[in-house]
């Protein structure tokens, strides 16, 4: 999987974002929280947002900061989970933190995330 983070893989459907909230399952590493459905009409093999409380953080520029790093890591470490399966997912990461994070904390926080939503999607498929 390439470390690009294209225009398809974005997540934009407000249909699929309220899917995503109502049927979608969780998982959850402080001060990450990915939410994630299972998909079949996607082009791409994955859908992703990111979404930071304007409750927390109420200047604009300090969200948009806190996505820009969140989308980064993500590119980054997207091909830990996803190499060697062909499975379909919509994913929306929410920052619940109230502190600004720098990308070395919120790296961490990814990877222990994603490999948490690897060891579900695993678990679940050997039953």
């Amino acid at each position: 999987m390439d470390q690009s983070f294209g225009k398809k893989e974005k997540l934009k459907s407000k249909a699929l974002i309220t899917q995503l909230f109502d049927e979608g399952k969780g998982v959850s590493v402080y001060p990450l929280k990915l939410i994630y459905l299972s998909t079949e009409n996607n082009d791409k093999p994955l859908q992703t947002g990111v979404t930071v409380s304007k409750r927390n953080f109420k200047s604009a520029v300090d969200r948009n900061k806190i996505k820009r790093l969140l989308r980064e890591s993500y590119r980054l470490n997207k091909a830990l989970v996803f190499n060697n399966t062909d499975a379909k997912f919509a994913f929306l990461f929410l920052y619940l933190g109230k502190d600004m994070p720098s990308f070395i904390q919120l790296d961490q926080k990814m990877k222990q995330v994603l490999n948490k939503f690897k060891l579900q999607i695993d678990e679940k498929n050997s039953k």
